[in-house]
C-alpha cells in the first residue's frame, strides 16, 4: 500500500518507514484486498448513482457486515479490451480511505500506476498484487488527494505495457465528491 509519490527519491524514503508502511499494509490490507478484488469481479449491488460513479455494496465472505465502495470502470480509448476499475472505500474502522485500482493483466509492474488530475502529474503508486482479473494498485487517500479528486474534472490513470508505452485511462470525476460523501 502506498501513495501517489511525485518523485523516485521520495518513494524510497527511509528504509524503516518503507517497511512500516509495508507492515501496515500487510496487517490492514490483505484481508480487505482479497475481498475487494473478489467483489470487483462481482461488483456488488448498486445502492446509488452519482453522475459517473456508483456506490456498490456487498458482504465479503467472512465479513461481519456489508462493505460499500465508490466505483467507476472504464476502458482505454484506443483499446476496448483493456478495462480499468477504480474502487474507493473507507476501512471498516473508518480510520482510513483507500483507492484500489484494478488494472488489466499484462501491465508492467515495476513502472507502477501513474495518476494525473486535470493534466497535473500526481505521481505513481506501486502494484501490490495480481489476481486472475487484473493487477491491483492500492493507495491510502490523504485529504489533499480527496480534495483534488473532488475539485477535478478528469483523472487519468496511466499503466505501462513496456517502459516506453504508457496507456492512459481517462476517468470522469463528475459525481466523485457526492458519491464519496455517501460512503458509510
Amino acid at each position: 500500500m502506498g501513495s501517489f509519490s511525485p518523485t523516485a527519491s521520495s518513494r524510497r524514503g527511509s528504509s524503516r518507514a518503507h517497511w512500516t508502511v509495508l507492515a501496515f499494509a500487510a496487517v490492514l490490507g490483505l484481508a480487505c484486498l482479497i475481498g475487494a478484488a473478489e467483489s470487483a469481479v462481482a461488483q456488488g449491488v448498486v445502492r446509488s448513482v452519482h453522475s459517473d460513479w456508483q456506490v456498490r455494496c456487498d458482504t465479503p465472505p467472512g465479513a461481519q457486515g456489508e462493505q460499500c465502495a465508490l466505483m467507476q470502470s472504464v476502458t482505454a480509448e484506443d483499446r476496448a479490451n483493456m478495462p480499468l476499475t477504480v474502487i474507493v472505500l473507507k476501512t471498516a474502522d473508518q480510520k482510513a480511505r483507500l483507492m484500489r485500482v484494478v488494472a488489466p493483466m499484462g501491465v508492467l509492474l515495476p513502472a507502477g500506476l501513474g495518476l494525473k488530475i486535470d493534466q497535473v502529474d500526481e505521481g505513481r503508486a506501486g502494484f501490490v498484487r495480481c489476481l486472475p482479473n487484473g493487477c491491483i494498485a492500492e493507495v491510502m487517500m490523504d485529504d489533499n488527494l480527496i480534495k483534488q479528486l473532488r475539485g477535478g474534472q478528469t483523472a487519468t490513470f496511466i499503466i505501462f505495457q513496456t517502459p516506453e508505452e504508457g496507456i492512459g485511462f481517462p476517468l470522469s470525476l463528475k459525481g466523485f465528491g457526492e458519491g464519496f460523501d455517501k460512503l458509510p
